[in-house]
């Protein structure tokens, strides 16, 4: 079975990060792309040599040619496309965040359980090289027994891309499209991992609060979480730091030492042991970010393996974020 997608929102992050992926896998294609700009939909199906092209996504979806699709749009439509994808009897694989809330997640996840559907996040990095190895450190040992971890994540406004290219006024600044913000938008990745690493969430809270002004979001989230293990956890993120407190690892600590490493824009892993040099292991990764999960979702589809980030993994992680900006 080969398995034929359609992309609703083909926009940044289908130039390098997704789009370029599903042709790159056996018994993948990309078959069609939508934008609502239709001009803008044509040039990305001409550059990337797709066969199709829609303004209108449900045209998209009920394409007969087309047996999965992706939703690549901000968040704040993402559960009204996955209904309808989920209601054309198609498998779906969303952007993340997974959708603005965790209500909407369940929805989405109900929908395409009453479906018979698969339901896929773009959760890319559970399936990446660097954290599968942290994964399997923490299994061994090789830290002892897990204390605590420790995230932060602290942006300046000048050294953050988005405000260069494309100005302060875009979706992930605005919580009527994004849900919360820069917060949701990279916070939401590491809590993910945490969740693949040490299991679910079951309690959080935080003080979170628009400093700066800048943008009508949060730009702000001082947070404490705790496993459903006991383990407890903690993260400062802020996006309004001067350029001289930028700062970005996860730390997690254990009763033989340390195990750092960031998110965003370095794969990797130092480990730091009592008594012992900081070790630090580099990983390469795919140059189309999503790759490597997006080869999980065709095997899942094609009954050859499963995909780690799920609905309802990701849905977890919406839950975390509500409880602790809501």
């Amino acid at each position: 079975m080969s398995i034929s997608w359609g992309v609703i929102g083909a926009g940044d992050v289908c130039e390098i990060k997704s789009g370029p992926a599903f042709n790159l896998i056996e018994g993948s294609q990309l078959t069609a792309v939508m934008r609502r700009d239709g001009a803008m939909a044509r040039d990305y199906a001409q550059r990337h040599g797709v066969p199709k092209w829609y303004d209108d996504a449900d045209a998209l979806i009920n394409d007969p040619d087309i047996t999965a699709v992706y939703i690549a749009t901000p968040p704040d439509s993402h559960e009204e496309y996955t209904l309808k994808v989920a209601a054309a009897g198609k498998p779906v694989y969303v952007e993340k965040p997974m959708a603005m809330s965790y209500d909407q997640c369940i929805n989405m996840v109900n929908a395409c359980a009453h479906a018979g559907v698969p339901l896929y996040v773009a959760y890319y990095r559970r399936a990446l090289a660097n954290f599968l190895a942290i994964k399997r450190w923490l299994e061994e040992g090789t830290i002892g027994d897990v204390r605590f971890v420790e995230i932060q994540l602290h942006k300046s406004i000048k050294q953050d891309l988005s405000f260069k290219n494309k100005g302060i006024d875009h979706w992930r600044t605005d919580p009527v499209r994004s849900g919360g913000g820069y917060f949701n938008d990279l916070a939401s990745h590491q809590l993910d991992i945490m969740d693949m690493l040490f299991g679910p969430i079951v309690h959080a809270r935080a003080y979170h609060l628009n400093q700066a002004g800048v943008y009508a979001a949060d730009d702000i989230v001082l947070g404490q979480f705790q496993f459903e293990g006991g383990m407890p956890g903690q993260g400062s993120w802020c996006f309004t730091t001067s350029p001289a407190a930028e700062k970005e690892v996860t730390t997690i600590y254990g009763s033989k030492g340390t195990i750092s490493f960031p998110y965003f824009g370095d794969s990797s892993v130092t480990i730091h042991l009592d008594g012992q040099v900081p070790v630090r292991h580099t990983f390469d990764v795919p140059k189309n970010i999503q790759h490597s999960l997006i080869q999980t979702i065709v095997d899942d589809l094609r009954g050859r393996g499963t995909c780690p980030s799920t609905g309802e993994s990701a849905a977890r992680t919406n839950r975390v974020m509500d409880w602790m900006i809501s």
